[in-house]
């Protein structure tokens, strides 16, 4: 007899919630779905993809891939600095430029360098990030993507309360703008950021030294105040 279930369809978004991972992790997975697999769309809501749902956990479940949870790290001293080189070592990545990649690819995802140092000359200027060992062990404990899903036993992280009567030139990050603006998560931000839903956040007022997005308080409530009038 022929299935007519019909498929619970996500976006990115709903995925990466549930996965605690973030949007733009879940549109790599599936740019690179030749190598690994990923499901193919199943619809299209406006310019968002839509994935079944079920095939989606089938497919995480299955995932032949190591968690480094079940790496562990060297003993070192926690003030000792780490380059992104060693620092992806330490946290048992394959890939020795694993951390380089998230903090190239991925904003918000890694946690910023606790030092920054300016290197090169004045005509080849760069810098070389390094964190401290606390602060990867820290991550390491707390990180976004370990997997599980939102019915676990461990509480999905919640977002601050951000006063919106603060210094309107203030840097907030996506942490904040996703409060401001009301989403329920990081990637429900990210997700409509990526697909134009947030045209006066599209281009940030600033960039940290690890090129993670900042907004003013102002433009992020301008935003909030055009998303409220066109509901």
């Amino acid at each position: 007899m022929t299935s007519t279930r019909k498929p619970r369809l996500a976006d990115a978004a709903e995925i990466a919630a549930e996965q605690n991972l973030t949007s733009a992790r879940i549109t790599r997975l599936y740019n690179t779905r030749d190598q690994n697999g990923f499901p193919e769309i199943a619809g299209m809501r406006q310019r968002a993809r839509l994935w079944d749902l079920a095939e989606v956990r089938k497919w995480f479940a299955q995932r032949p891939v190591a968690r480094l949870g079940d790496h562990t790290p060297p003993t070192l001293d926690p003030d000792q600095l780490l380059n992104g080189v060693a620092a992806s070592k330490f946290l048992g990545y394959k890939n020795i430029n694993q951390v380089n990649t998230y903090v190239r690819s991925n904003p918000g995802y890694f946690p910023d360098p606790d030092v920054v140092e300016e290197m090169g000359t004045a005509e080849r200027p760069y810098r070389r990030l390094l964190w401290r060992v606390q602060t990867l062990l820290d991550w390491k404990a707390s990180r976004p993507g370990s997997g599980r899903y939102v019915d676990s036993d461990r509480p999905a992280p919640t977002l601050p309360d951000v006063p919106v009567d603060g210094d309107p030139e203030e840097l907030l990050g996506a942490t904040q703008a996703a409060a401001l603006l009301g989403y329920k998560n990081v990637g429900s931000f990210s997700s409509s950021l990526a697909q134009g839903y947030l045209p006066l956040l599209e281009t940030p007022d600033a960039l940290t030294a690890s090129g993670r997005r900042r907004w003013t308080r102002r433009r992020i409530l301008e935003q909030a105040a055009q998303r409220k009038q066109k509901r």
